[in-house]
This record gives C-alpha cells, sequence and structure tokens, in this order.
C-alpha cells in the first residue's frame, strides 16, 4: 500500500483565535497555550473530514463545536488548527493515503502512530503544546509512545464526547497529548471534574507483560531507578494473560459490531464507488459487518468478566503496563508485518479500553534512538490521583 508523507499536520490552519472567553486571559488555566484538534471534533463552521474526503463531502458543515473544544478555548487556549486523522479513526498506524501520513519528527523512518497522528505530530514539532484527540483502541496512547509524549486516555464516559465523529461509542475517549505533564495536568483541570484526593497504596507491575515487549531493559531499568528512590509506597505484581483473556480479540469484535451500527448504513451506500478507502481500512469495514449477533453476546460477557477481575485486582493500586509491544513499526514496513503488530499491540491497549479504566503514557525511556515507555493504569475516576501520581514519579 503506498503513502505519502507530509511535514504538516494540519488539515486546515486557523485564522481566529477562537477564544470566546471574556475574561483577562492571563488568568487563564490554558492562557498562551496552543491547541491542535483531530479532525474528528465538530467546530461550527468549520468542516469535519474525519480523515476521508468522502465523509467531507457527504456530510454538512457542523454548526455546533464540540464541548471539550469549547471548554479549552473559553480557558485560554489558542486554536491552531485542525489535524490529520487515520480514516474514521479506524487505525492505529497514522497513515492516510487521502491526506497524508504526518511525519513523525522524533523518528521520520517510522510511523507517527494513529489515529491521533496529526495532533501527536504538532506537539511533537512544537506547533502545538496541546494536542487534542479521541482513544478508541489506543489512539491517545500509542502515538503518545511513538513520538515520545505524555498522553492521557481518561475514564470511559468521565468526559462528553458530544458533537464529533464517533467510531466505536461504548470505547470511545477524549484524549489529549502534551510534551510535559504540567500542561497535561491543566488540561486535565479544564476536562475533568474535580474528584476528592486519593492516595493509592500499591504498585502493580504486570512483569509478564514487560518481558515481552522489545524494550524490557529499558523498562526495567526505570522501574529499579524509581524503587531506589523510594517513589513506590508498596509493590507487587500482577499476571494478566492477555490470550487466555482474549482480549484483542474480545475488544476488536465489539469495537467492529459498534462500528458498523455506526457507519454500515453510510459505507453501504458507497458501494460502486473506488478508492473511497485505503485497502487495510476497507478490509476491516467489511469483516465488521460480518460480526455475528452470538459472538459480540460471548464477547460482551467476557468483558464483563474481565472488567470485573481486573478492577477488583487493581483497586487502591496504580498498575504499570508498557504501552506498546516496542518501537513505532518502520514507515516501509509490509502490510502482513503491520497486521501482525496491530494485534500484539492491541491484546495491550484493550486492557484499559475493556475495562473503561483511565491510562496514562510516560515517555520514559528510548530504544536505538526511538521514544518508547510505560503507562500507568487505575480505578475508575481517579484520573486526577493518577496524575499526580505521575508527578511524584517524573519529578
Amino acid at each position: 500500500m503506498k503513502h505519502f508523507i507530509v511535514q504538516n499536520p494540519f488539515i486546515n490552519l486557523s485564522e481566529t483565535t477562537w477564544n470566546d472567553s471574556s475574561s483577562d486571559d492571563s488568568l487563564l488555566p490554558l492562557s498562551d497555550l496552543r491547541l491542535a484538534v483531530k479532525d474528528l471534533f465538530h467546530m461550527a463552521e468549520l468542516p469535519t473530514s474525519a480523515g476521508n474526503p468522502t465523509w467531507l463531502a457527504t456530510h454538512p458543515i457542523p454548526t455546533k463545536t464540540s464541548s471539550s473544544v469549547a471548554a479549552l478555548l473559553n480557558n485560554g487556549a489558542i486554536f491552531c488548527g485542525k489535524t490529520i486523522t487515520d480514516e474514521l479513526a479506524y487505525s492505529l498506524n497514522g497513515q492516510n493515503i487521502h491526506y497524508g501520513t504526518p511525519s513523525n519528527p522524533m523518528t521520520p523512518n517510522r510511523l507517527p502512530g494513529g489515529s491521533s497522528s496529526g495532533s501527536a505530530v504538532a506537539v511533537a514539532a512544537d506547533l502545538a503544546d496541546i494536542g487534542l484527540g479521541t482513544d478508541t483502541g489506543g489512539s491517545i496512547r500509542v502515538p503518545a509512545s511513538y513520538n515520545g509524549l505524555f498522553g492521557l486516555r481518561p475514564t470511559h464516559g468521565v468526559i462528553p464526547s458530544d458533537s464529533m465523529v464517533a467510531l466505536a461509542p461504548s470505547f470511545d475517549t477524549v484524549g489529549w497529548l502534551t510534551r510535559d505533564l504540567d500542561t497535561l495536568a491543566k488540561t486535565a483541570s479544564v476536562l475533568l471534574k474535580n474528584k476528592p484526593p486519593k492516595e493509592f497504596n500499591n504498585i502493580l507491575i504486570a512483569k509478564n507483560l514487560i518481558d515481552q515487549v522489545e524494550h524490557v531493559k529499558e523498562l526495567n531499568i526505570q522501574l529499579q531507578t524509581w524503587r531506589e528512590q523510594g517513589r513506590f509506597p508498596k509493590e507487587s505484581s500482577v499476571v494478566i494473560d492477555t490470550k487466555v483473556w482474549k482480549t484483542s480479540e474480545t475488544f476488536r469484535t465489539l469495537q467492529g459490531a459498534e462500528i458498523w451500527h455506526e457507519h454500515g448504513k453510510w459505507i453501504k451506500s458507497l458501494e460502486g464507488l473506488d478508492g473511497v478507502f485505503a485497502p487495510d481500512i476497507q478490509s476491516r469495514f467489511e469483516w465488521c459487518q460480518t460480526i455475528s449477533e452470538a459472538e459480540v453476546a460471548t464477547a460482551k460477557q467476557q468483558r464483563q468478566r474481565f472488567s470485573n477481575w481486573l478492577e477488583n485486582e487493581i483497586e487502591g493500586a496504580v498498575l504499570i503496563i508498557p504501552t506498546t509491544p516496542g518501537l513505532a513499526p518502520l514507515f516501509d514496513a509490509a502490510d502482513d508485518e503491520l497486521a501482525t503488530y496491530r494485534n500484539q499491540l492491541m491484546d495491550i491497549t484493550a486492557i484499559a479500553g475493556l475495562a473503561g479504566l483511565p491510562q496514562l503514557h510516560l515517555p520514559v525511556c528510548t530504544l536505538h534512538g526511538a521514544p518508547c515507555g510505560l503507562s500507568l493504569v487505575s480505578s475508575k475516576g481517579t484520573d486526577l490521583a493518577l496524575i499526580e501520581f505521575a508527578k511524584t514519579l517524573m519529578e
């Protein structure tokens, strides 16, 4: 499959500050912070392409602005523009055959990660300070890892997902990427409702998952450093067997069924048109419509069992897992290699996704000059506490 690289991650640039606040901007929490918005979020009088020209041509220009976007703008953020996304957000690679693949500024020979690729690249390239995106199957966490950024997938449902293009609503979340933890925390103070302070009493290490990844040595060095610094209140281990729990398979089945429910009618209306979607995206859509009700019912039961088990295991604790199996794939990786890697990747990203838990990526290491790292996961609704805990690790 042929893709072309673009240096500019924006699909359109702002000609206005889009700041509707009547307050003194210097007093606002996000004052002077530049905001890049993934082109799934609706903004009044601006087109939304969802990464696909046919979607753009067959949908009206929005008349309402996403409440998340509005909240950031009203708290001082300066809108830079809307950014490239994978088609309908249905990929983790960051490639787009229509608008181009944003160039990963950290490792230009590797993929930027998707589907929030444009927002991630804009932040990594210092073209924006906050990259607003979405995360369904890993679309904040994966590009955060590949571009050396901090990235938060919040508790599912804690931030409204109004006025945006959905993918799979029971997994869709509004997330963001930043170069530093302070900016990520400032953004959280705007988008997340305040919760009572919570202290975590245990650190759970998913050692079996860490042992499987390409950057195992680097992660173990980082964990040992934190131990020696006394950053862990208490430590224990947990085994998350993604093969036994069928995390990737369960996630993909439920996500695929929801995608077809959301977009199947529109996709079928395009039958006979050539080149509407990239071949890999097209094949996934074709697979989505084959998922049976029995498969969905089984997957829902599996999701519930896994979620109940995981929530019980991490109560009062922070779980540490790898974010990805390793480095971003090379730009010229073969299609079959990317497909195999995608399944390995989703084994890990589906952990928090299935259970609806907050997950925060920390860019704590590099391998062969490419960024990678680990993630912190905690119970539902503990997003702000998770960020505060991350500060104690990164200080």
